[in-house]
């Protein structure tokens, strides 16, 4: 029986790699999905129950790929009657005289993307229950929310077979031949592409090696902490008050946090530090992050009066970031046909669907429809020490 030369192979099944296989499964192309862990895992990026979905970015492309994304999302959620999103509403907290609230508001005023600039004032008032400098108030993101992130994922996965494509999972990948087309030698057997997408996570560097590509990419562990209220329904409930913050007086500089009612734990709610240790992602568990923690529960006592300064609950995650918290989208620089989705620095998830489209232009050798300056290669121009 003649070899099976698939269109394009992807590999990683996180919400990055699915979100691509599904987009080349709705062109009508012959697509490998191949994912390292059994089916469903807790090992990478992708696990959990919530994650905030949000427009407002200081850079104004972000906002344009999430125009797209948040369709699609509604769109999904539409045809298979799962509901995944949710519209609480998003807050980026932070001093409005500030150059980077300023730019949330100009990104979101370009893309048409509804928002309420918040004074202290109106801030305080309407959210009485959190403790801030008299001088601090928000960018509303009226569009912003909390997506179902392990629903997301079942669904892109299930879209992608309904549309003929393979997945294979429990099958690491132990060596890419480049070429022509491409070879991928698994834990069990070997498959060939025309093109190959890497979306790998935390295991991106360590593939890329064995393909003469240095890119300064960090796997980082994520403390997910959730916290009890001293009354009920203060922060779970009243506002569903999705975050984030970068501050600049806080318990370190720079601090930045984010924070949703919990999906996962009714009751608790949902509040991390935007940052952690490095990590070998084989051996995340055994990584000291208690540090993190430790500047949380200042943090809370802080700011957050009606929380219980101590974690109810504390599972973690990883992160892969870039030296300026930008994702790389970009075609191999040797191998035109090998194509990298790498470096979401914590704010991917929600993005899955544009970076799907963009991703399966490169593969098939189109010109995405966005400008890709930000998440070029070539930006490295040399190695940079990672950093939040």
């Amino acid at each position: 029986m003649a070899e099976t030369i698939y269109d394009v192979i992807v590999v990683g099944a996180g919400v990055e790699g699915c979100g691509t296989a599904y987009q080349l499964s709705k062109r009508g192309v012959r697509v490998l999905l191949l994912e390292q862990f059994p089916l469903p895992h807790g090992r990478g990026s992708s696990h959990g129950a919530s994650r905030i979905i949000r427009k407002a970015y200081p850079q104004q492309i972000y906002t344009e790929m999430m125009n797209y994304s948040m369709e699609e999302w509604k769109r999904i959620e539409k045809e298979t009657g799962v509901n995944i999103y949710k519209n609480t509403g998003f807050m980026s907290i932070g001093n409005l005289s500030d150059k980077n609230l300023q730019n949330y508001m100009n990104s979101m005023k370009m893309n048409n993307a509804p928002y309420e600039a918040l004074t202290p004032e109106k801030f305080r008032e309407r959210f009485p229950y959190l403790r801030f400098d008299d001088d601090i108030g928000a960018v509303h993101d009226l569009q912003g929310g909390i997506l179902y992130a392990d629903k997301c994922l079942q669904l892109l996965q299930k879209l992608y077979i309904k549309n003929g494509g393979v997945l294979k999972d429990a099958e690491k990948v132990e060596k890419i031949l480049p070429g022509e087309t491409v070879s991928i030698v698994t834990t069990k057997q070997t498959y060939t592409g025309r093109s190959l997408i890497l979306c790998c996570g935390a295991w991106t560097g360590k593939i890329l090696k064995n393909l003469d590509l240095e890119l300064p990419l960090m796997p980082m562990k994520i403390n997910v902490c959730y916290w009890s209220e001293k009354i009920p329904g203060a922060y779970s409930s009243r506002n569903n008050m999705c975050f984030s913050e970068d501050m600049k007086k806080s318990v370190c500089q720079p601090f930045h946090s984010y924070g949703l009612p919990s999906e996962e734990y009714p009751g608790l709610y949902k509040l991390c530090l935007h940052g952690g240790p490095e990590v070998d992602p084989e051996k995340r568990d055994a990584t000291d992050s208690q540090w993190t923690i430790s500047l949380l529960k200042v943090h809370v006592r802080k700011h957050f009066p009606g929380l219980i300064p101590e974690p109810s609950i504390v599972e973690s995650c990883m992160y892969t970031v870039t030296p300026d918290d930008n994702f790389i989208l970009d075609r191999h620089p040797k191998w035109k046909n090998i194509a990298i989705g790498a470096g979401f620095s914590g704010h991917g998830f929600k993005h899955a669907p544009a970076v799907g489209n963009i991703l399966a232009d490169l593969a098939l050798g189109k010109q995405p429809e966005y400008d890709l300056s930000l998440f070029r290669i070539s930006r490295f121009d040399r190695p940079q020490k990672s950093k939040l």
